[in-house]
């Protein structure tokens, strides 16, 4: 996959970046869009992809696809010599760390952007995204509160690792005083998020804390894909409803998330991408989850695969038949 030559638009300002193919004011053609959640520990240190969403928009604009890449999916990244990182075979949330280098401890996120979509396009067999977006943990709590919330149904019983009732982070144990010390270093009470019949109203940080959740789920991380993809829809729809009709409120929004989002548009900016909400039949928006399942190499666990049954469905985006596909092959990818 190769992604042309261009520009970024970080947090409203363009940048050198990412390229992108040209898209025409009125593209009858389908759309891919790149979406990545980053979790930064710091300015210094290389941003790790921990979630990656592929949009897919249909010719017609009609039932927009999500689908989640697992992080944790073993593939083969390449070489790339802006950051002058080389081929290796490793879990695919690395891509962007490998890509984003560009000196001493300094890393770009769009540069960064630009390996992983080489990455997901190996793995997807899309040629190019026509756009992308990544956004860090604290840009998703600012995005969401921006928002006065956002409302989403609790598909099952979620108990938080990281914090508290009142929001607050857990206590850690004596013995695991930094990140990596060790692999579940909190004690303490927790907060949870009880299984619901009906939309449950989100603060930002709740929804920070719910869509990071993997422990305790009986498919781990697979869960906590569907629960991310679920507020993506969520947010897509308070987006269309409530923020492109108040004027001035998408930069409003915009300008409180601040440098947390990277923005890579081609040519377009956010305000020109957001437009394109207003004629998606959101409502009809749908989510897939890939069956994926743990590699294991002489007794380890190195990270998931996905089965080769998983080709067609690709095959299906890249053709822009999806919806074919998913009556035609009940079962291959899990719906939800």
């Amino acid at each position: 996959m190769t992604v042309p030559a261009g520009g970024a638009l970080v947090a409203g300002t363009a940048v050198a970046g990412v390229s992108l193919p040209g898209i025409p004011a009125v593209a009858p053609r389908p759309l891919n869009i790149l979406l990545v959640g980053i979790d930064p520990r710091d300015t210094h240190t290389a941003p790790l992809a921990d979630s990656i969403i592929v949009a897919h928009v249909p010719a017609d604009r009609s039932g927009t696809v999500l689908f989640s890449i697992p992080r944790d999916l073993v593939v083969r990244i390449p070489a790339f010599p802006k950051s002058g990182s080389g081929a290796q075979r490793t879990k695919i949330n690395a891509a962007m760390a490998l890509g984003s280098r560009i000196g001493e401890r300094s890393y770009s996120v769009a540069q960064g952007f630009e390996l992983l979509a080489q990455t997901v396009g190996n793995v997807t067999g899309i040629r190019s995204f026509d756009a992308g977006a990544v956004l860090n943990f604290g840009g998703f709590r600012k995005l969401v509160d921006a928002m006065d919330g956002i409302s989403v149904v609790v598909d099952q019983n979620v108990v938080s690792e990281h914090r508290k009732p009142d929001g607050e982070p857990r206590d850690r144990l004596p013995q695991c005083p930094g990140h990596d010390n060790c692999h579940r270093p909190y004690v303490g009470a927790q907060k949870s998020y009880p299984k619901s019949t009906g939309p449950v109203h989100f603060r930002g940080w709740e929804a920070l804390d719910y869509t990071r959740q993997r422990y305790g789920l009986p498919r781990s991380d697979y869960d906590r894909q569907r629960h991310q993809r679920q507020f993506v829809q969520a947010l897509a729809k308070k987006m269309k409803r409530k923020i492109l009709t108040e004027p001035g409120r998408l930069v409003q929004v915009t300008m409180e998330v601040g440098r947390s989002l990277t923005f890579i548009g081609n040519g377009r900016d956010l305000a020109g991408w957001a437009q394109m909400l207003r004629i998606l039949r959101i409502r009809e928006m749908i989510s897939v989850g890939l069956p994926g399942h743990a590699l294991f190499e002489n007794g380890l666990y190195r990270g998931e695969q996905l089965p080769a049954t998983v080709s067609p469905f690709f095959a299906a985006v890249v053709q822009d038949r999806v919806k074919p596909f998913l009556v035609a092959n009940p079962g291959v990818v899990d719906l939800g």
